[in-house]
């Protein structure tokens, strides 16, 4: 499930600033991530809101659950607040800003974020977060694959082995508006975190008419969530605290990824460095700009610098090694060549001598299905997708090196040639389909691949054939140019 986050200050004031009332303005930004997402391609079984009715009835329901437990009081609550990253930090996670200009007046930021703060005293409720450090601290101890990458989960122990405060939950109806009332209480308006945590469960239907345990296993938890680094304390420490309390399972994994910064800086629309993705769908298309993110991104643990060169740059890499790749083993000299006999022939099962030349020229291919999706399975995403363009790579290099084209090529050698480089590109394709859905579907539609031989069961070289070839297919053409489509605001950057 996806969905938007649409309650809070930030939202109000953003709203007011448009001239619009805040449930306009949240329609109008949630249309705009349901199109991102059609135009990148994704798929979600549910996009959430949280301003829809359920989700209301359920963040109510959730919030009488903890205090019918006690673990809700009211209390004084002072602190630095940034209304940007909707929290409050301590003078520990701030630091003071003194400008160049002697007059402007100096003021505080968050550490973590960046993110401007300023001091706040009020009361309202809070949580007694302090009361599951210990049970969450041994959570996260016997289970040292919670969060991932491991760096991350060593920040959530780290935090957990201190003391921790307890968590202000609630923000004074006077200040915060729009957002859900507190139960019985409408002088004050329920903490947006604590709203928007809420949604991981309202959408599963939450709260479920019968017990959990009658409910099928798919519903909850989830097996994993997908956070940035700068909230893994609201999913890995406060959402798992409210879970703990109402009896829940906590969610089995977090994946915990970093973030993507132009020109070594964090996007910020004051600088004008904010990476546009419609742009770059645009220009290079949805498959491109995931593969570009896939390839560069998928290892979380460090931010990558976006920039329009590196995304030509893979998108080129793409172009050559798949779509090259294609055009070259069923170009017209080649086929010209094996039209002597059949179709059936030339891209016929592997014999047990062709599956030893096979395995000799792409060593590659051992077992790279399996390879690809253990490297899944453990959330190394780049890591899956460098498994098949080493493959393609090798698919291409043994093309260079055999010359099936060539007129002084045995007829017998080129066919072998474009079998083995057929078969490749046939594993391949199977394997591209999380990452590129629309290129691989081409590709596979090529080759002639039933819809029921496109899983990762067939992707090796004992199952599966290739029912044909489609000579001439262009898998990629070259990106727009002349448009304002550098990916970024304003700029390209490079």
């Amino acid at each position: 499930m996806t969905g938007t986050d649409e309650h809070g200050l930030k939202i109000q004031q953003a709203a007011k600033a448009k001239g619009l009332e805040p449930q306009a303005f949240c329609d109008e930004l949630s249309q705009h991530f349901r199109g991102l997402a059609a135009k990148a391609n994704i798929s979600h079984t549910r996009f959430s809101r949280t301003t829809e009715k359920e989700h209301y009835e359920a963040v109510q329901h959730l919030w009488r659950g903890l205090d019918a437990k006690g673990l809700i009081y009211k209390g004084k609550h002072e602190g630095w607040y940034s209304v940007t990253d909707e929290c409050f930090y301590t003078d520990g996670q701030v630091t003071k800003v003194v400008s160049s200009n002697p007059e402007e007046d100096q003021f505080h930021i968050s550490v973590e974020t960046g993110s401007k703060v300023e001091w706040t005293q009020e009361e309202n409720y809070k949580f007694r977060l302090s009361v599951f450090r210990e049970s969450l601290l041994n959570h996260y101890q016997q289970h040292p694959d919670a969060v991932y990458p491991e760096q991350f989960h060593a920040d959530v122990v780290a935090t957990l082995s201190v003391p921790v405060e307890d968590l202000s939950v609630s923000r004074p109806r006077s200040r915060l508006s729009w957002g859900i009332p507190v139960p019985n209480d409408p002088e004050h308006t329920i903490y947006v975190w604590i709203d928007a945590l809420t949604v991981y469960l309202s959408a599963t239907g939450y709260p479920w008419k019968s017990d959990l345990t009658s409910l099928p296993e798919a519903i909850w938890p989830p097996n994993v969530q997908i956070i940035g680094k700068d909230i893994l304390r609201f999913h890995a420490i406060y959402l798992p605290a409210m879970l703990q309390a109402l009896g829940l399972p906590l969610s089995r994994q977090l994946l915990t990824h970093s973030h993507w910064t132009v020109g070594q800086r964090k996007m910020s629309k004051s600088v004008g460095n904010v990476a546009d993705p419609f742009e770059a769908i645009d220009e290079f298309g949805p498959d491109v700009v995931r593969y570009y993110l896939a390839r560069v991104g998928g290892r979380f643990k460090d931010d990558v610098d976006w920039s329009h060169s590196q995304l030509e740059k893979h998108f080129r890499e793409l172009m050559s090694l798949l779509g090259n790749t294609y055009m070259r083993i069923t170009s017209k000299k080649i086929m010209e060549k094996v039209r002597v006999v059949s179709v059936e022939q030339t891209v016929e099962p592997f014999s047990e001598h062709m599956r030893t030349i096979y395995n000799r020229l792409l060593p590659g291919d051992s077992s790279i299905a399996s390879a690809v999706d253990q490297e899944m399975s453990r959330l190394k995403i780049a890591d899956a997708l460098e498994h098949i363009m080493n493959l393609l790579g090798q698919a291409n290099e043994l093309m260079t090196l055999t010359e099936p084209w060539a007129k002084d090529t045995g007829l017998h050698h080129t066919i072998g040639v474009q079998t083995i480089v057929l078969h490749t590109l046939r594993v391949c394709g199977i394997l591209l389909q999380p990452f590129i859905p629309s290129k691989a579907e081409e590709l596979l539609d090529a080759l002639f691949i039933p819809v029921s031989h496109r899983t990762l069961a067939y992707a090796n070289l004992g199952e599966g054939r290739v029912g044909g070839v489609t000579p001439g297919l262009r898998l990629f053409n070259a990106p727009r140019s002349g448009e304002k489509a550098h990916g970024t605001k304003g700029r390209p950057v490079e």
